[in-house]
């Protein structure tokens, strides 16, 4: 009988973090050129194709981008709920695997952000009489920003559970550390603490240094059954749960600014892959502010609730601790492209193909993956193992 589990079997990103001979298509292009040499499987192979945008200001769909790529799907999907969408597809491809609708799937992304806009791509207040729809158009006349919505979520924990900027900042560090031994990271400097809380306020109380690069990048996941991923290249690396949720969009509508859709999406996930969070030996987190990793780290179970900046400082998230954190360097360090939900599946898959070089985590076995998108709003989590459940 055919093994028609999923896994993952080929990963590839594009050139990152300043790619100004790249647009956003060519992004797409070079991550799934990578990808496809990385497992060794022919693009006629690929049946199932999953695509959130091209652009992060310009949205693709997944149609048209399988036309420029020359794929011709039996199966497509084009979710598109910002920096988790990946996630999502990788739930979606799995489902698809399992019930025979596709054989082969290929999950891509790419934008050149910083190409395009710089350090300042414009997610600041609407500007007076710029247009608004929907539920912003209720936002919109207090002047939040994109930063002001998740600084508000910050001043609630801290106010709830006594959360400081230091405990924040250890997560900044964090990153930074493990973005040292990433030759590509968009920032390798060593950092402190007290570079974090000293550096420019932006919205309080998140500092600069608090907030995730701007960058270019793209990166491709082929996800396939484990059937045909034993004449591939590379081991393969089972997608053991994968779930998703969501509580609102707009930030107004956020029911408890100290709990986010990870509670639910973590819980399903680990149901499962039948583990629990004392099982993983990594995470790679969303990390669009400091604030969005410590959210996830308590609402998926690592640590209880209100206890994340305590957790966060004991070093634990550092390599050698007990659950080191986005160890390329995560949006904090490396890149953040607009969306960066697959680039958390790609660096948990070569932390469980023993592939993460110099920031590799000792006898990792079990990796898991959430994406955030919107305003702290769909969440996705993905575990994903080097064993079979």
């Amino acid at each position: 009988m055919v093994d028609r589990t999923p896994v993952v079997a080929g990963i590839g990103l594009s050139d990152y973090p300043k790619a100004p001979h790249l647009d956003a298509v060519g992004h797409h292009v070079l991550a799934v050129q990578r990808a496809l040499a990385d497992c060794g499987l022919a693009k006629s192979e690929i049946d199932g194709f999953m695509c959130a945008q091209g652009d992060f200001a310009q949205p693709d769909n997944a149609g048209t981008m399988a036309e420029i790529l020359g794929i011709n799907p039996r199966y497509f999907d084009g979710t598109a709920v910002g920096g988790s969408s990946f996630e999502l597809h990788v739930q979606h491809a799995a489902a698809a695997i399992r019930a025979g609708l596709c054989d082969n799937v290929l999950i891509v992304y790419g934008s050149d952000l910083y190409t395009k806009s710089g350090t300042n791509p414009g997610f600041g207040a609407k500007r007076p009489g710029e247009a608004v729809p929907g539920v912003l158009q209720f936002e919109a006349p207090w002047g939040n920003s994109l930063i002001g919505a998740y600084a508000m979520a910050a001043q609630r924990h801290m106010h709830e559970y006594g959360t400081t900027s230091e405990q924040l900042a250890a997560i900044a560090v964090a990153c930074r550390t493990h973005a040292a031994l990433n030759p590509n990271a968009q920032y390798r400097k060593p950092m402190t603490v007290e570079d974090v809380v000293n550096s420019r306020m932006i919205a309080d109380p998140l500092h600069l240094l608090d907030c995730c690069v701007v960058s270019d990048g793209g990166g491709a996941v082929i996800v396939t059954t484990a059937e045909r991923a034993r004449d591939l290249r590379q081991p393969p690396v089972y997608v053991l749960g994968a779930a998703s949720a969501q509580t609102h969009w707009n930030i107004s509508q956020m029911p408890d600014y100290t709990r986010t859709a990870a509670e639910r999406s973590g819980k399903e996930a680990f149901a499962q892959a039948g583990l629990t969070p004392d099982d993983v030996d990594t995470v790679q987190l969303y990390d669009s502010f400091t604030i969005t990793a410590l959210l996830m780290l308590e609402d998926l179970g690592f640590c209880k609730k209100g206890e994340g900046g305590p957790f966060a400082a004991s070093g634990a998230l550092q390599l050698g601790g007990a659950l080191p954190l986005n160890t390329d360097g995560g949006a904090l360090s490396s890149c953040h492209p607009g969306m960066r939900g697959i680039f958390l599946l790609i660096e948990a898959t070569r932390q469980l193909r023993g592939q993460g070089g110099a920031a590799q985590v000792e006898g990792a076995e079990v990796a898991l993956a959430c994406g955030s998108g919107g305003w702290l709003s769909a969440m996705g989590t993905v575990i994903l193992g080097k064993d079979k459940a």
